[in-house]
């Protein structure tokens, strides 16, 4: 019809006319006289279905169309002008569904519309509330809300599927909702009608594939549970060995439980009353029908015939059983009344056009669609199902269609008889018994009141479900995300089952969903429901039909089947797609040529005598007789209208009609597709078929392994396991081309399985082929060939017609060429996809995706049968040259590639009568002489052609790790054709193509694995890693026997470069272990050796001896041989200045050494506080020495041994007494003097000359002079010889190699630390000169560079900080130590400072002064004049002590707060006692002139008067100020901090004077002194020492210096402060 109004839809690309055509046909006729009609849109169909007697339409764009006998609005329309639903335009519909006497259709964003007859609720809750008897007559949304998740959420529908009475939705979540009237909607609640749609909880956490509708029952496709949940089902496990999940059910043993077989959960038989039906089209009362109960007489048939095919079961020797399993007819009938949900009353005359069949035991029900999934590729599997909490919706109303709760008391009752009459064998099915028997104890699994999932009552939270753009498909299956639709499936049903549609086995109702136990294994791919029977479609191509038999809707002769049984086809028949009418089926399948076929199952018209006589019968009776039936088809019927319309998509059936959408073939496109298809079904079930009748009883077989042999039998059960692997790709890859062929319209061929899955495909081919391959080599066939000849029997002949003509050599079944017969598949995939490819423009991404798909299929094939020949060739070779020689080199993946039995190949400069025999494998070269061989892996080989010199020698050389020799080639055509195929299986071993390799060009440089036989150094070992030309070179493992391993570098056959080395100690039962630097094979650099004894040394060797820095920490703590020692080495020996720490005597030497002996000047301080510095020999304190105990008492004289005196010497005491004379004994214990006492003050030059006696650090080691190996290390670094004897660009080259070494091995560096290692590796502009203008540059990058442990300014920093808190924490806290602390950190200034200079040259002497740049013209005179006024000093101090001296401050402030801890006791008693005192009296006592004293205080910006009694109120911004001292580190951060006190100060006494006001000393001192005491600064005398010591000599006498001056003067006169 033309609409007057534009859908949105028609804005976009109209798909040309030979898309989308649609054929209707009336189902009961003659199929000679079928006479399809072709429905003419001006828009191409999508969808098509059909309801009893009516239809919908969904074309391109989202139109929906509506044609037939529209009831809800009194109007009929024929199909050939479809009427346009003008309110759903602009909605973009992307599925309709046609029910019994409603509609459906469903939104782009996953809402629904209903419209149509309401009578049982099945359109949802209207506006109209619960009017009923009042139809919708217009689409109207029904709303879906998720309540049991917080916050609830909006459903989005994903598949949509109508009864007769109640309609189905499929979330996108895969759960299943139902709403209208009915057993048939598998909810928990007893009031009907359910106007609002309710989940279905039995079926919560399972994941539904597609959903069917019949009249009065519902089925729906679920994807098995996995292995672990299927465990909680007590599903029955494989027996098999090994055994893929895929075999289907008949390949599983089944356990089999007799004594409740026939138990049928919540089977309920249905009265009269509860079929009840409300559709307005049906009238007057019906009669209630027992089904009779039968039992077998004489034997029972089983389900299979002997080959594996299902046995239609005889039903002429069963008679019915008088006995009725409910002896309590008023009981059962209450029951059944209260199960039900209508009213035997209805209110509307049935028509005189109704031709409605009526079945022997159910009223009259009509046929309605079925909903298959579209698009199960897009459908995912969710593992963790989310358990919902039960919901009852008891809303609507309780007119006559309502029903009363169902009484549980009841239902127990009822199923307490049925089981004691099953007890008593009598079945009310009209199934074998021992069918039942079997499959009993797997159905009561699956208890509709036990969810064997878990509790669906659980509340999950809400997640975010966005919505899809494009069209909306439903749910299918998936298999670990990959995107293929899963094979494993189970089949639901639930509803009424009176004619044996729920396929259980008996006749009875099921209130909940139940699994079909039957089909389970079956792989079942799509259901369909008709009226009062059901199909399901396999894998496999096979049609399972029960149900209603009255037409033959079933395919076969039985009537009725209460469990799904197989439909017979023709062998060359292969059904992919189905639908199931009122009372035929109809069937897509593939025939002989690629247009598929249409198949007719049902009711044949009778001639015109025989139909008025039955019209008559039917006049007269109120129900008609099974016996009576029209003619109908005892096997399904091939319908030749199909050859008219072309190449048909999907069919559809519903009521008496049937519809069919195809395409016409334009360029070839649609021929393809559909060739592809159908050539992936037959070849899937050819794999079946192979599985089935070959590998699985070869597999099972008992004697497959003695037969076969320990090796062969493995590589066999690997071809099984490849095999399978295969077989379920092609399975499942044929079901996606099944369901693409189902929705060819909105598909896009670039998102076909073969494109977007291509390695997956790739990769299955390949491991098959090897398996194949390698099971041939090991000559497996031919044991195999006489096993299955002595195992398969029968199934030998049938296994021969399966061969294709070429795989079958004079009627023998050829087993090698079957099982590579798959490997023709990927030729075939080649073809299409570039048949597919040529319907496109080449510049189209469609032709370049199918191009390139196309290409690698073909690229596989091309290269997996050179590996056939391969394996072909390599059997015959082991074939020919049989022996235990060769035997031993026989391997499943070797492979033969070329020998030289004809002497083409030997030895350079062999004997006359030597033999060598060369055979080339794609794995190693093998050498054999007489009864040896040698094996050469082509991983580690090198082959290189030798220049034909005078001798005319055609030789090629050959590297191997560990020797080298020359073949000889008798002919320049025979040295090419091995030197072309060394390369290229060296090559391909390598990872290479092998393809073409020119010779001389396989890599140099590889990485490999090989275990080294005779070389010296590396015998026995396993090496991993890389090589270069035969010799280790990179990185690598190296892994000896005995325990040892090395990880690193190497170079040229030797460690080289960092490497990580773990050496076993056997004595110790422990390994040493080393990871640092090597050199041509010696441990060489720095690195951190940890020895097996527990000693770490961390620091510099060579040659394999600590040489150079190192620290040495030996034991533990807790040991007695607690030590570290820090300082130089030279051979392995501590020589030169160090410093150890014997942590158990609580001593410290620092000091030189010699051979590992304590020799020359040296300071010793003790835990007790002595303090010694004196000279050693040979580990002794020999010589002059100076003592100090903590007490201050002085010895200084001569030493013989430790603490020992002996000879001359002065004691002199606290108190200034003094002893002299000859002192003998050891300090601790006591000493014996022979001399003179002296008291102070007679003689004041002796008392001098006693001083000068007594002066520290006479016998130290000169600052300048310790930690000189530490900068030579650093020295070393930069590439120099000596200290600045080196290239400066060298050096730098090597700062960046080391920055961007430690770049590249350091993976877990922070973001920052790798950006400003990034900053690092630029080498800045070392040449130019040095001036103010670029010196913040030069003091930027130091800061970087000592920041960073891997620069090596940085590493000097680091390590000179170690070893200065080596040397000065712990026992090393001696305040007499202090000076010699100071000198070594300006020593470290002196040395940094030349490292610096020699990187910057352009930098001046310590304390000279840098250049000014030189000066812009366009500067103005008075820019240039201020800036020449601008000097800038540089020196040691200033430019490093801010690098150096925050890490070195706390053992140094520690040392200058131990050095005055008497003056700052004092010190800070006064201030205490100075600070009680108010503001006001402070500054009186202080003799602050009261012109200074402040009168007002600010407190939060309000303004306070200050009185006599108010404290810290003055100066407070000084104050603080000054206090800042204590957190600065470097003398001129304090300085500036003195510097602000005096400017805060300042400000604070201007507004109390006039404008040109000058400090004078008089004013500032006192009123400074009153800052420094309100400061309260703790060791102020050390702050002050620290300044003084190591502030820039520059600077000492400007007006910083004067400041500290002033800040020493407060301090001093603090501490002399009277106290008095």
């Amino acid at each position: 019809m033309d609409n007057p109004e534009e859908s949105p839809a028609d804005e976009q690309a109209v798909t040309p006319a030979e898309r989308g055509l649609l054929y209707t046909w009336h189902s009961v006729g003659p199929s000679k006289q079928v006479c399809p009609e072709r429905v003419l849109l001006s828009r191409p169909v999508l969808q098509v279905s059909l309801g009893e007697h009516h239809g919908l339409l969904l074309a391109q764009g989202g139109q929906v169309y509506s044609f037939g006998e529209l009831l809800w609005r009194e109007v009929s329309i024929p199909a050939s002008a479809p009427l346009l639903e003008a309110s759903l335009l602009g909605m973009t519909v992307v599925r309709v569904a046609a029910g019994g006497f409603h509609c459906g259709a469903l939104s782009e964003q996953g809402n629904v519309y209903m419209w149509g007859e309401n009578t049982a609720g099945q359109c949802g809750l209207t506006e109209r509330g619960t009017v009923t008897n009042i139809p919708v007559p217009e689409p109207y949304p029904v709303s879906m809300v998720d309540s049991e998740v917080v916050p609830p959420v909006a459903v989005r529908v994903m598949d949509l599927a109508c009864g007769r009475e109640h309609s189905l939705a499929l979330s996108a979540q895969n759960e299943l909702w139902a709403w209208g009237s009915g057993c048939q909607l598998g909810l928990v609640t007893s009031t009907f009608p359910v106007w609002k749609p309710q989940k279905v909880e039995h079926l919560a956490g399972r994941h539904v594939i597609q959903v069917a509708c019949g009249a009065y029952h519902s089925l729906a496709l679920v994807r098995s549970l996995p292995p672990q949940d299927c465990s909680t089902q007590n599903t029955v496990k494989k027996s098999e060995r090994g055994q893929s999940p895929h075999y289907s059910a008949t390949e599983r043993e089944e356990q089999v439980a007799v004594d409740d077989a026939h138990y049928c959960p919540l089977g309920v038989e249905l009265t009269e009353a509860m079929k009840g039906e409300t559709s307005p089209r049906r009238r007057g009362p019906r009669q209630r029908l027992h089904p009779a109960k039968l039992e077998p007489e004489g034997s029972t048939y089983p389900l299979t015939q002997a080959d594996g095919s299902p046995r239609a079961l005889p039903f002429s020797g069963w008679k019915a059983n008088k006995k009725s399993a409910y002896p309590d007819e008023l009981e059962l009938q209450s029951l059944l009344e209260k199960l039900s949900g209508q009213s035997l009353e209805t209110q509307h005359a049935t028509g005189t056009g109704d031709t409605d069949s009526l079945s022997s035991h159910t009223s009259d029900d009509s046929c309605v669609s079925s909903t298959p999934s579209t698009d199960p590729l897009t459908s995912s599997y969710k593992d963790d199902s989310t358990i919902r909490r039960q919901t009852n919706s008891n809303s609507g109303g309780s007119g006559p269609y309502s029903s009363s709760p169902v009484c549980l008391e009841e239902v127990r009752l009822c199923l307490e008889k049925e089981k004691q009459a099953l007890q008593g064998q009598k079945s009310s099915s009209l199934t074998n018994i021992h069918q039942k028997g079997k499959t009993a104890a797997s159905r009561r699994r699956s208890l509709p009141g036990t969810p064997t999932h878990g509790s669906p009552r659980r509340r999950r939270p809400c997640a975010c479900r966005p919505s899809s753009a494009g069209r909306v498909q439903a749910a299918a299956p998936e298999e670990e995300g990959d995107g293929l639709p899963s094979l494993e499936t189970e089949v639901w049903s639930w509803g009424r089952g009176s004619e044996g549609q729920l396929g259980h086995g008996d006749q009875l109702a099921r209130l909940q969903p139940l699994c079909i136990k039957s089909l389970t294994g079956e792989e079942v791919i799509k259901v369909a429901a008709g009226s009062h029977h059901s199909l399901a479609l396999t894998a496999q191509c096979q049609v399972y039909s029960w149900g209603s038999n009255m037409c033959g809707q079933l395919g076969h002769v039985n009537s009725p089947i209460t469990v799904p049984q197989q439909l017979k086809l023709f062998d060359d028949l292969r059904v992919w797609d189905l639908s199931a009418g009122q009372s035929h089926s109809l069937l897509l399948a593939d025939g002989d040529c690629v247009q598929p076929v249409l198949l007719y199952c049902g009711q044949q018209q009778e001639p015109m005598s025989v139909q008025s006589e039955s019209s008559h019968q039917s006049q007269s009776s109120c129900q008609r007789s099974p016996t009576k039936a029209e003619s109908y088809t005892v096997r399904p019927t091939l319908l030749p209208i199909c050859i008219e319309m072309d190449y048909i998509s999907s069919v559809c059936s519903g009521g008496h009609s049937c519809a069919a959408l195809a395409d016409l073939n334009v360029m070839g496109f649609i021929s393809a597709i559909h060739e592809l298809a159908s050539r992936e079904r037959w070849f899937y079930c050819w794999l079946s078929s192979v599985k089935k009748l070959l590998l699985t009883p070869l597999r099972n077989r008992e004697s497959v392994c003695p037969v076969l042999g320990e090796p062969c039998t493995h590589l066999f059960f690997s071809i099984c396991e490849s095999f399978v692997h295969l077989h379920t790709l092609i399975g499942r890859h044929a079901t996606s081309l099944s369901y693409f062929l189902n929705d060819v319209q909105g598909r896009d061929v670039t998102s076909l399985p073969l494109l977007t899955h291509t390695e997956y495909f790739l990769d299955i081919f390949k491991k098959y082929c090897s398996s194949v391959g390698d099971f041939q080599v090991m000559g497996g066939f031919q044991f195999l060939q006489k096993l299955s000849l002595e195992c398969l029997g029968h199934q030998h002949t049938a296994l021969t017609q399966l061969c294709v003509s070429d795989l079958s050599v004079g009627g023998e079944l050829d087993l090698v060429s079957m099982l590579y017969w798959p490997l023709e598949l990927l030729h075939q995939y080649s073809r299409l996809l570039l048949k597919l490819a040529a319907c496109y423009d080449v510049l189209t991404v469609e032709y370049q995706t199918l191009h390139q798909g196309c290409r690698h299929y073909e690229t596989l094939s091309l290269s997996l049968l050179r590996r056939k020949k391969e394996a072909e060739t390599t059997f015959l070779f082991w074939k020919t040259h049989s022996g235990k020689t060769t035997e031993v080199l026989r391997l499943p993946r070797r492979r033969v590639v070329c020998e030289s039995g004809n002497r083409s190949l030997t030895l350079q400069n062999a004997g006359r009568f030597s033999n060598h025999w060369f055979i080339l494998f794609n794995d190693a070269l093998v050498h054999t002489q007489f009864s040896t061989h040698h094996i050469y892996p082509l991983t580690c080989l090198w082959v290189k052609p030798v220049t034909d010199d005078c001798n005319g020698l055609y030789a090629i050389k050959i590297t191997c790790p560990e020797e080298s020799f020359t073949l000889v080639a008798s002919t320049p055509q025979e040295k090419n054709k091995w030197l072309r195929s060394l390369n290229q299986a060296v090559d391909q071993v390598l990872g290479g193509g092998g393809q073409g390799s020119s010779p001389g060009v396989t890599a140099i440089s590889r990485k490999a694995s090989y275990t080294f036989t005779g070389d010296e150094r590396f015998k026995d070992a396993q090496y991993t890693g890389g090589w270069l030309a035969g010799r280790v070179h990179g990185r690598g493992i190296m892994k000896w026997p005995d325990g040892r391993m090395y990880n690193g570098n190497l170079k040229n056959g030797l460690e080289d470069g960092y490497g990580e080395c773990v050496l076993p100690n056997k004595a110790l039962n422990k390994p040493d272990s080393y990871y640092g630097q090597w050199k041509e094979g010696k441990i060489n650099g720095f690195g951190k050796y940890k020895y097996a004894s527990g000693e770490v040394y961390e620091g510099c060797f060579c040659d394999g001896q600590r040489h150079g820095y190192g620290m040495l920490s030996s034991g533990k703590l807790a040991r007695n041989s607690s030590s570290v020692f820090i300082g130089h080495w030279v051979h392995d020996r501590k020589t030169g200045y160090g410093v150890y720490d014997d942590i158990t005597r609580g001593e410290k030497y620092m000091g030189l050494w010699l051979e590992d002996q304590r020799h020359g000047s040296a300071v010793v301080v003790t835990q007790y506080g002595l303090y010694y510095e004196g000279t050693f020999r040979e580990n002794k304190m020999t010589g002059p020495g100076l003592l100090v105990s903590e007490d201050d008492t002085f010895f200084h004289g001569e030493f013989s041994d430790d603490w020992t005196v002996s000879g001359k010497g002065v004691l002199s005491f606290a108190n200034s007494d003094c002893l002299d004379g000859q002192f003998s004994g050891e300090w601790n214990t006591g000493l014996k003097v022979v001399g003179t006492y002296t008291k102070p003050g007679f003689n004041e030059a002796e008392n001098k000359e006693r001083n000068s006696l007594h002066r520290l650090g006479q016998y130290v080691v000169p600052a300048g002079q310790r930690w000189i190996c530490v900068f030579d290390e650093c020295w070393s670094r930069l590439g120099c010889d000596a200290a600045g004897r080196g290239e400066r660009t060298t050096a730098w080259e090597n700062i960046a190699v080391t920055i961007a070494t430690a770049r590249r091995q350091s993976p877990d560096l922070s973001r920052s630390q790798s950006k400003a290692l990034e900053c690092l590796e630029l080498i800045p502009q070392f040449g130019k000169a040095v001036t103010t203008a670029n010196y913040d540059n030069i003091r930027r990058y130091l800061t970087k560079a000592c920041e960073s442990p891997h620069h090596p300014l940085g590493w000097l920093v680091e390590t000179l900080v170690t070893a200065y808190r080596m040397t000065y924490v712990g026992v090393g806290s001696n305040r007499r130590l202090l000076r010699q602390a100071v000198q070594e950190v300006q020593a470290y200034l002196t040395h940094f400072y030349s490292v610096v200079r020699f990187l910057f040259p352009g930098l001046p002497d310590d304390g000279g002064i840098l250049p000014e740049p030189p000066a812009c013209p366009s500067k103005s005179r008075h820019n240039c004049n201020t800036a020449e006024r601008c000097v800038v000093v540089v020196s040691c101090s200033s430019l490093l002590l801010p690098l150096l001296l925050p890490r070195l401050y706390p053992p140094l402030f520690t040392l200058y707060c131990l050095q005055g801890e008497q003056e700052e006791a004092q010190y800070w008693e006064r201030i205490l006692r100075l600070n009680k005192q108010p503001d006001q009296s402070l500054l009186s006592f202080l003799g602050v002139q009261e012109k200074f004293w402040p009168l007002w205080m600010s407190i939060l910006g309000e303004k306070k008067q200050i009185v006599s009694s108010s404290k810290d109120a003055c100066f407070v911004s000084a104050v603080e100020t000054l206090q800042q001292i204590s957190t600065t580190f470097t003398p001129s951060e304090k300085l500036m901090v003195i510097q602000k006190t005096f400017e805060e100060l300042t400000l604070e006494v201007k507004p109390m004077l006039h404008c040109d006001f000058l400090w004078c000393m008089d004013d500032l001192f006192p009123l400074f002194l009153y800052v420094v005491l309100r400061a309260r600064i703790r060791n102020l005398g050390a702050e002050v020492s620290l300044i003084e010591d190591l502030m820039d000599p520059n600077i000492q006498h400007g007006e910083l210096g004067l400041m500290f001056t002033t800040l020493k003067a407060c301090s001093i006169y603090i501490q002399q402060e009277s106290t008095t």
